[in-house]
């Protein structure tokens, strides 16, 4: 699953992607974010172990939030000769820098994050989606609220200035804005991602760790409109464990 590359605006993107979460300590790990913190937030050299290891794994691109120690631990792998494809995550806050940012370690594409897409606030959207196409990158949006940040943007005036989506999926519905995920919201789920008509980026597939790498992939045998994946690891285990499962899927 999710083999090769696409070709995007000119560009060509892996379909799989190495995710940074873990890297960043995110809140959303729950009871592991303070060992994130501790093993690979503040050892940029483990980051750098999980990167090497993934790209030797055949994991070639990478969805970067360029937090100052990832950053560090991509720019080492990059002297190793580890050429990801970038796709960053423009952090809210901090959006002319990370574009400046992004731009210079030559990202393929940026998305702004959910934080600024599921604001509904369309002028600083169009704003910051015309800069990150002004640097040559592509722009995306990502958003946390898939269901109802979805059905906002097919009636917005943003529509036609992004060309990447990245959502929340996982069998369980766990991160997404829905209290079930089953056949009848899987159903609109999709209806609503075809509706959009964007190359589609999938995160959050293991749901922050409760599913296994087994279980979250079978269920998205069952899915036909994400485009490429990104998984986040938090160790070289991880990175062989979870890749070569996706890889034999």
């Amino acid at each position: 699953m999710f083999e090769g590359h696409l070709e995007i605006s000119g560009r060509s993107l892996p379909r799989t992607l190495l995710g940074t979460s873990p890297f960043t300590a995110a809140p959303h790990f729950g009871h592991r974010t303070w060992l994130y913190q501790l093993d690979l937030y503040n050892q940029p050299e483990n980051i750098l172990k999980v990167m090497r290891k993934s790209y030797d794994l055949g994991v070639w691109g990478i969805q970067l939030i360029p937090d100052p120690p990832v950053v560090d631990a991509l720019s080492w792998a990059l002297e190793e000769g580890c050429v990801f494809s970038i796709v960053g995550t423009v952090r809210q806050g901090e959006e002319v820098k990370d574009i400046k940012l992004l731009s210079r370690l030559g990202a393929n594409s940026m998305l702004l994050p959910g934080a600024i897409t599921d604001s509904y606030n369309w002028e600083t959207i169009t704003k910051y989606l015309k800069a990150i196409r002004d640097v040559g990158s592509i722009p995306g949006l990502a958003t946390n609220q898939p269901f109802s940040t979805t059905e906002k943007l097919l009636e917005s005036p943003v529509l036609d200035l992004f060309d990447i989506y990245m959502t929340p999926l996982n069998k369980l519905g766990y991160l997404m804005d829905t209290e079930v995920f089953m056949e009848k919201e899987r159903l609109e789920f999709s209806k609503l991602m075809h509706k959009m008509d964007k190359t589609v980026i999938i995160n959050r597939t293991l749901a922050a760790g409760i599913l296994t790498p087994e279980d979250a992939f079978e269920f998205l045998k069952t899915v036909d409109y994400a485009d490429i994946i990104t998984v986040g690891v938090a160790s070289e285990k991880e990175a062989e464990e979870t890749f070569t499962m996706l890889g034999e899927k």
